[in-house]
């Protein structure tokens, strides 16, 4: 195995604490690509065959990173939003039905929910700010609530929640689990069975380390059929490829939500990526994460003027910590930041660091001194 400067060869001093948006390729991601775009130029699409092996061995990563029962639980999709808009105009909805969602949810998981306004369903937004987030999630689910839609964990605050508590609740309840699972999948270790989900889905561009342009859309086998379908196409068929066939059916696994040709370019980058979270092993991915996150936390928390915004919590973290700095401008601060080589982000009203377990540890002890630096300004 590679050791992980050499799949994480970034420019010097540049500080990339930004896995949170867009993370870096490993290496051999781009080797993967760069083999795949020699391929074609030289041979086209001989050896297609070989093209949809890769496809197929991604979807077993995928399933074997969310728990899923199975790969055929697993469809490859354009984004997380699109895997929410397949639940959200797949299931049938009926005037007065509600939905629960967070008051601190990233806009694909609140907009999508809103769209259905027009058919009468209502949205509940509850505050996470309390001591127990999941009881209050868990309280507004009334005998209107059909589904509970929510974040993995929060993209501005860092805040991770309590899955297999929410899960337990909402199938006591019976309402149906929707996770944004983008901003843990990938970070942590994730499981669709312990959590008692209906839908997970996430993007592979964070936390994955892959592309943009290609996710993953877990749905429960029992409730696949329950999904009405608006996209179609020769790739969602039962008998994909058998293209002299008149009679069709939607495949029965859940490549029944891939209506068209499959997003081939980024399979070859997302596979190789995964290959390298595998190899790690999401047990000392998730223990390094912590590890930083544990650093950055302290450190800050010791600097005067400085309030974090993140939980402090260990077991309400993930790979994010947001803070302001009293006396600066968010914005300013940013740019300064951003001046210094520092890749971050402006979210949840402070300055978003999220470094990755590869991080390497004088990445961020750099940035903890240019940011001490800036406060003593």
């Amino acid at each position: 195995m590679s050791t992980l400067n050499d799949e994480f060869p970034q420019i010097e001093g540049l500080r990339y604490l930004n896995h949170a948006a867009v993370a870096p390729w490993p290496r051999r991601a781009t080797e993967a690509v760069t083999a795949f775009a020699q391929q074609n130029m030289a041979l086209g699409a001989r050896d297609y065959p070989q093209w949809l092996a890769v496809e197929s061995q991604l979807r077993d990563r995928l399933a074997r990173m969310l728990n899923a029962p199975t790969s055929a639980d697993i469809a490859l999709v354009k984004n997380t939003s699109e895997a929410l808009s397949f639940v959200a105009f797949g299931l049938d909805w009926g005037a007065g039905d509600q939905i629960v969602i967070s008051d601190e949810e990233f806009p694909s998981n609140r907009v999508v929910w809103e769209a259905l306004q027009p058919q009468g369903v209502e949205v509940i937004q509850v505050s996470l700010k309390g001591d127990d987030p999941e009881a209050a999630l868990l309280a507004a689910c009334g005998p209107k609530v059909r589904l509970m839609a929510i974040s993995a964990v929060q993209y501005a605050s860092g805040l991770r929640l309590d899955l297999p508590r929410l899960g337990e609740g909402c199938e006591q309840r019976g309402v149906l689990l929707c996770i944004d699972a983008i901003q843990q999948l990938g970070a942590l270790a994730f499981d669709v069975q312990q959590y008692r989900c209906a839908f997970a889905m996430a993007d592979g561009h964070k936390w994955l380390l892959g592309p943009e342009g290609l996710g993953v859309f877990y749905c429960r086998s029992d409730l696949r059929a329950r999904l009405k379908l608006h996209e179609y196409g020769w790739h969602m068929l039962e008998h994909a490829g058998d293209y002299d066939r008149s009679d069709w059916q939607p495949a029965r696994s859940a490549r029944r939500f891939e209506c068209g040709s499959p997003n081939m370019l980024g399979a070859m980058a997302l596979d190789a990526s995964l290959s390298l979270l595998e190899e790690i092993g999401m047990s000392e991915v998730s223990r390094a994460l912590a590890e930083r996150i544990d650093h950055l936390q302290h450190e800050l928390a010791a600097m005067p003027g400085i309030e974090l915004l993140s939980p402090t919590d260990p077991f309400r973290q993930a790979g994010i910590m947001t803070f302001r700095a009293n006396g600066w401008e968010n914005a300013a601060l940013f740019q300064q930041l951003k001046a210094e080589q520092i890749v971050c982000a402006l979210r949840g009203g402070g300055i978003r660091l999220s470094p990755h377990f590869y991080t390497r540890p004088d990445v961020i002890e750099q940035t903890l001194t240019v940011v001490r630096g800036l406060l003593a300004k």
